[in-house]
This record gives structure tokens, sequence and C-alpha cells, in this order.
């Protein structure tokens, strides 16, 4: 099992022990013996495979509930997988807010604002099978973040999450004394100052030392590393109550370098390694600072499953990929949906490393949402986005290489993804 599949159901083994035969009849000592001992023999080996299936299903089944059980209302849903449901469009209760009044938009995941008409992809809320997602509450959100510290850590998924809830709780918040945006260096901070309460995103794309560590000057042709290396930004994070990590898109690529000093080093040795290691490794060292720095009594862990993009149309049906996801209106459906572009293999090392540490009694929350997301071609900014500055023209006619088919519209998908995080924290 891999926390990107989109059905996680779990299957119980029973097996029912065949009733004992008789033993044959006779002395201990004479040849009918074997034939006993051959029984009891035969009965202990079934005892013994049914007494470890037993086991290993409770262990497998222990494991699913860690990422898919939640506390609704303080009761334990363990037959509630969150992450596997349907997209049912509710065009009544959302949007929860408009980009227009939330003034912690940015421009790059505004898409009504720079010209998208067709806006039914606000109106799609996520329905698990078994169970409802309570009501999004943002005071009640607020209340429990009072005098609290939540920092969203990694990649621009995870600033476009933040910018999301963000303006879900805004508007529980009318006064514009009432809180504040401030940008330093990597670190996006908003204070909803009644309640003391912090939400923070902080760039760290790679989660250790990077060359692409730069908030605005990140993309480089040569992804270089530190692997061992996450104290620089973790000193920016170390306080905070809830921790919120992701790390998938920055990853892909065929090789990085690898420093063990200083990037700025021009006369520095490095080793060229597959990226996936590189990645491998990286889990190693988060892993090993959240052992060491973290206190499972105040501080909440939770891991961002990866959000899938949409370059490639022939995924869902679409016989040329040149338009990638532009122009799509209607989520994928599961008939349609023929591929991935979701990496499997960095799903199991992230799952890997988070049952590592739930291994170690500290308790990290997977939120899986990249099996939901997948179905949600039609949610992406594509052209109707300002990045550092309009698209010209020429830009708009070209969607094969303007179209953003990565981040999400606002309102939009990682709303959904805020839904399921409040239901875990409230």
């Amino acid at each position: 099992m891999y926390f990107g599949s989109r059905d996680m159901p779990v299957r119980l083994l029973r097996q029912e022990m065949a009733k004992e035969q008789p033993l044959l009849p006779g002395s201990w000592w004479v040849v009918g013996c074997s034939f006993r001992y051959l029984a009891i023999f035969l009965l202990a080996i079934l005892f013994s495979i049914a007494f470890y299936c037993n086991r290993e299903g409770r262990l497998f089944q222990r494991r699913l509930e860690s990422f898919s059980s939640v506390q609704i209302h303080g009761v334990l849903a363990s037959n509630c997988n969150l992450f596997a449901g349907t997209w049912v469009y509710d065009n009544k209760s959302l949007p929860l807010y408009k980009d227009s009044n939330c003034s912690f938009m940015f421009d790059d995941l505004a898409c009504e604002k720079y010209g998208r008409r067709d806006l039914d992809y606000q109106y799609w809320r996520w329905q698990p099978d078994n169970c409802d997602l309570p009501k999004f509450g943002a005071k009640a959100l607020l209340d429990k973040l009072r005098d609290k510290r939540l920092v969203f850590v990694g990649d621009s998924l995870n600033r476009n999450q933040w910018v999301s809830l963000v303006c879900l709780i805004e508007s529980s918040i009318p006064s514009s004394l009432m809180k504040s945006r401030s940008l330093k260096g990597s670190l996006y901070s908003f204070n909803a100052k009644e309640y003391n309460a912090t939400i923070d995103f902080y760039w760290a794309p790679l989660l250790v030392e990077s060359n692409s560590d730069d908030p605005s000057n990140h993309h480089l042709s040569d992804r270089a590393v530190r692997v061992e290396s996450i104290a620089k930004h973790a000193k920016h994070w170390a306080d905070a109550d809830i921790l919120i990590f992701n790390s998938y898109l920055w990853w892909k690529v065929a090789t990085m370098k690898v420093f063990q000093e200083s990037l700025e080093n021009s006369t520095a040795v490095y080793k060229e390694m597959e990226s996936r290691k590189c990645y491998e490794m990286a889990l190693k060292t988060w892993s090993k600072w959240v052992l060491g720095n973290v206190d499972g009594n105040k501080t909440r862990l939770f891991w961002m499953s990866m959000s899938p993009p949409h370059t490639l149309a022939s995924n869902w049906g679409r016989p040329h990929d040149e338009l990638k996801c532009y122009n799509e209106t209607q989520p994928i459906t599961k008939e349609e949906l023929r591929g991935s572009e979701s990496d499997p293999e960095m799903m199991r090392l992230t799952e890997r490393a988070v049952e590592s540490l739930q291994g170690r009694g500290v308790k990290v929350d997977l939120l899986n949402i990249t099996g939901l997301t997948e179905y949600r071609k039609d949610g992406h900014p594509t052209v109707y986005r300002k990045q550092w500055r309009p698209l010209t023209q020429e830009q708009l006619a070209n969607p094969l290489t303007y179209a953003d088919c990565t981040h999400w519209c606002l309102p939009g998908v990682p709303d959904v993804w805020n839904h399921l995080l409040y239901t875990y924290l409230v």
C-alpha cells in the first residue's frame, strides 16, 4: 500500500480452523503413533499460521487507521477513510470566499480576477464514502489556534494551501486592525490579533538546504542540496505548535548535486546523485530533526502527500497533450482516469519515513490528498494568472508553454485540503 492510491480498503482475512479429527487408536508405542504426532504437528502449524495472520492483520489495520481514521467531534471514526470518496457539485454552500474579497490572495492563484469565466471549479466539495466532513468553522479553528503558531513548511503548493487557509478564516475577522500579514524573506506570516493566533508559511521546497531556497530567485538549471543540513531552515519553525510539511515537485529532476560543505563555496566538492536517493536521504535528515526536536505533547505534525499536476491530457483520455489542462472545466471521472503524474516510489519513501517515526512514538498524521486531487484537472490556473506580470496575448495563445497545471485556483481544491486538516485539528 502507498498513500497515493485512491482507495485504501481494509480487508481482514478470516480463517476457520478445521475441526480436529480423532486420533488413531492404539498404544503410543505402535506404528500408528506416527500419524498422531503428525496430526499434532500439523495442528500446531495451523495455530501458528492463524496467530501470525491475525497479528499481521491487526498491525496492517492499525497502519491504515493511522493514516485514514480521524477524530470527528471527539469520536474515532475508524471505518471512515476521509480520502476515499467522490467530488460532489455544490453551488449552494460553495465557495466559502471570493478571491476578490480575500486581501491575502496572491495573483498567481486569483484565476477569476485574471479572466477565467468558467467558475464551476469553485463549486466542488469532497464527500467521503462512509462519513461526512464536519462543517468548516473559521471561528472554531481560530479558537483552536488561540495563542498558537501553525506553520506550513515546503514548496509553492504548501504556500497555495497557506493562502487558502488564510482566505478561509479572514472573513471571520472583519476588522482590518485585527489581522496582519508580513513577508520577510522565506517567511510569510498571518496573525489574528484577537486570538493571538499565527499562521505562517516557510519556503523550503526541499526541506533541507538547497540552491533553490531563495523565495524569488529559485529556478536554477542545476539543482544542488545539502541533504544532511536542515538546521538553517528549522530554526524558523522549531517553536511551532502545529507543523505541516510537504516536499515533492522540486525533486522531480533526474539528478542533483549533493554537497557536504556550504553551497556558497565555489570550490566545494560535490557528488552527482539520483534525485530519488537524495529525497530518501533528506527524509532521514528531516526524521532525525523531528526525533531530536519535537515534543509530541506540545507539537502536532502533519505531512501533506503530493499534489499531482495535470500536464498529460492523455491521462484522462484526450488524444493530445498540446493544451495540457487548458480549457478543462470538469473533474476526471473514475472511468476516464488512465494514468498518473505522481511518483509511487516517492510516495512509498515518504510513507516509510512516517511509519518509522510512528514506530518510535512520534505521531505524524499523513494527509493523503493525492488520490482525491488527481481527479481535479479542472482546478488549475492555466493562463488565468499573473506571476510577476500578466501574460501577453502571445503567451495566452500558447498554453503548452505557459499554462500552469500544477498550482490551484482559489477558491478551489486547496480549500478541501484545509477542510480535511480542519477535521483533524478541531
